[in-house]
């Protein structure tokens, strides 16, 4: 589900940020975020803390439970032709303003996401929709789109090609409601302040100071509400300097810490219980396509790809427990026909060759007609982790290959513009799943994608992403993403570079916290603060 930065933002404290991490009278937990969200339109918005915060206070047809597991949400039912969907809406389902959610808010929500006029950056996302990608090519109007409220509560979905994944790939922030007099009461506002968004989750945000904090409330019109234990979730800071955090958590101002390489030397030598997670997503180096950029030029990219050492990049530079070297943009968990496609459709070799990266330099050079290639610059988010991996390859590039690295370190937002621009050479990134099916790794390189930032266009890579995309048949997708796979070796679009994970400390009083490699992470909705145990 999900587009991020490796690393993010810079540190901010609220003035009232000095809460308890947990009130078991009050059912209230106190938290930090990395970043602030820089968009909560679900039309617009990529990032993993706009997800997160989005995936509390707003809810699509259909959600995980706390195993994991796909569950209904807004709509209660649903049956699976192979030409439609039929989704049947709750009637209990309410916005926060306690008007009726109906299947109209999914038609105009969809219709606008598909709008060419929007540009929203997941609009391909909806691409096996009956008529969506010829929407959003100009060739047809948004009414064509295969989506219709038969009645208020019966949402129908007319399919392009058969799809396998379409129910999972709905729990996506791209597929959830928008009722239509709002927005257009608000305009280019709606999601940008507390008062320009309307909930219809679990929770809903009643307080936003923008760079320092945020409060959800628990959401009494939400149909499952009875089933919510917390009243109030605080997110007093906003910091993404990971001792921070750990500090915040020893001093019990907040319930959950996520951990980076120093701080888990230091919890571990404080004795502080850690826990670890396989969040799902691929830390990767973007590569710039487009004609002035000197990374458009393969035999760079496959250098870089040859002098690169995953184990090395995983043990010494990351040093988190639960990463993973990667080789593969698909990583390890998603599912092949029998087995994980990793173990059905493994890679060949993957070792480092210093002396052919070199050759391939000296013949670009040679190519090109110039003795040194222009410096390369690295384009990352300001933190101390983004720091440290843009200078690890700043020094190992030179040392291997004599390539100057120039590194421009920016804010989340400022680097979000800049890769939307092309302003780079290559960038740090991370991905993360949408949903549960090779696709949500597969597409993000597809032409026509909004999130191929780096503008890599190859015809064959679309065709082959086509059949992954429109057939039925399990075994011919999975060949299908074996040769992407082999596209993405060749190519080298991107530079895998690590299966990310998380190491994290939690409160002992705090509960029924889920994490998942799908949906919202953390989740919070199923928490709970139980009684501290007596001394």
């Amino acid at each position: 589900m999900r587009h991020c930065i490796l690393v993010i933002s810079c540190l901010f404290l609220s003035a009232t940020a000095f809460a308890d991490a947990v009130n078991f009278e009050n059912q209230s937990i106190t938290i930090a975020l990395t970043q602030e969200p820089p968009n909560l339109n679900s039309t617009r918005a990529t990032d993993l803390v706009s997800f997160f915060v989005l995936g509390h206070v707003n809810e699509g047809l259909v959600r995980y439970d706390r195993r994991g597991r796909l569950s209904p949400g807004v709509a209660s039912s649903w049956e699976v032709e192979t030409d439609n969907i039929t989704f049947h809406l709750r009637e209990d389902a309410r916005w926060s303003d306690g008007s009726q959610l109906t299947a109209h808010d999914f038609v105009y929500a969809w219709r606008m996401m598909n709008d060419p006029n929007t540009a929203a950056p997941y609009a391909s996302i909806m691409y096996p929709i009956k008529n969506a990608e010829k929407i959003q090519k100009g060739d047809l109007p948004t009414d064509a789109l295969g989506v219709t409220a038969s009645d208020n509560f019966t949402l129908r979905i007319e399919l392009e090609n058969p799809c396998g994944y379409c129910v999972a790939m709905m729990v996506h922030i791209s597929f959830y409601p928008i009722k239509a007099s709002f927005y257009e009461e608000h305009g280019e506002r709606y999601g940008a302040d507390v008062e320009n968004l309307l909930y219809n989750g679990p929770f809903y945000m009643s307080e936003w100071t923008h760079g320092a904090q945020m409060k959800f409330l628990k959401n009494n019109h939400y149909w499952n509400s009875d089933t919510i234990h917390l009243n109030e979730i605080n997110i007093a800071y906003i910091t993404s300097d990971n001792r921070t955090r750990l500090n915040l958590f020893r001093s019990n101002s907040i319930a959950l810490a996520r951990l980076g390489a120093e701080t888990v030397r230091d919890a571990a030598e404080q004795g502080v219980r850690l826990r670890t997670f396989l969040t799902g997503g691929i830390a990767y180096l973007r590569f710039n396509f487009i004609d002035e950029k000197i990374t458009k030029h393969k035999k760079l990219r496959q250098a870089i790809k040859l002098s690169f050492d995953a184990e090395e990049f995983v043990n010494k530079i990351i040093a988190i427990p639960g990463y993973k070297a990667a080789y593969s943009f698909f990583p390890s968990w998603l599912q092949g026909v029998d087995d994980k496609f990793v173990n059905e459709y493994p890679l060949a070799d993957t070792q480092v060759d210093l002396e052919k990266a070199r050759r391939l330099i000296s013949e670009l050079k040679t190519e090109l007609g110039i003795e040194e290639l222009p410096a390369l610059t690295l384009l990352t988010v300001s933190s101390p982790t983004g720091a440290k991996i843009a200078e690890y390859f700043q020094g190992k590039l030179k040392v291997d290959l004599g390539l100057e690295v120039k590194v421009d370190q920016q804010s989340f937002k400022q680097y979000i513009d800049k890769t939307n621009r092309g302003d780079f050479d290559f960038s740090l990134s991370s991905w993360y799943p949408d949903f549960d099916d090779l696709m949500t790794y597969a597409d993000l390189l597809a032409s026509y994608n909004g999130n191929n930032r780096g503008r890599y266009i190859n015809p064959e890579y679309d065709r082959w992403l086509s059949i992954l995309q429109k057939s039925a048949d399990r075994k011919v997708r999975m060949d299908a993403g074996a040769k992407l796979q082999g596209i993405i070796i060749e190519d080298v679009p991107v530079l895998p570079m690590a299966e990310t994970g998380s190491a994290y400390v939690q409160h002992q009083q705090l509960k029924g916290v889920v994490r998942r490699v799908l949906g919202a992470d953390p989740d919070y909705t199923f928490s709970r603060v139980i009684k501290a145990k007596k001394q």
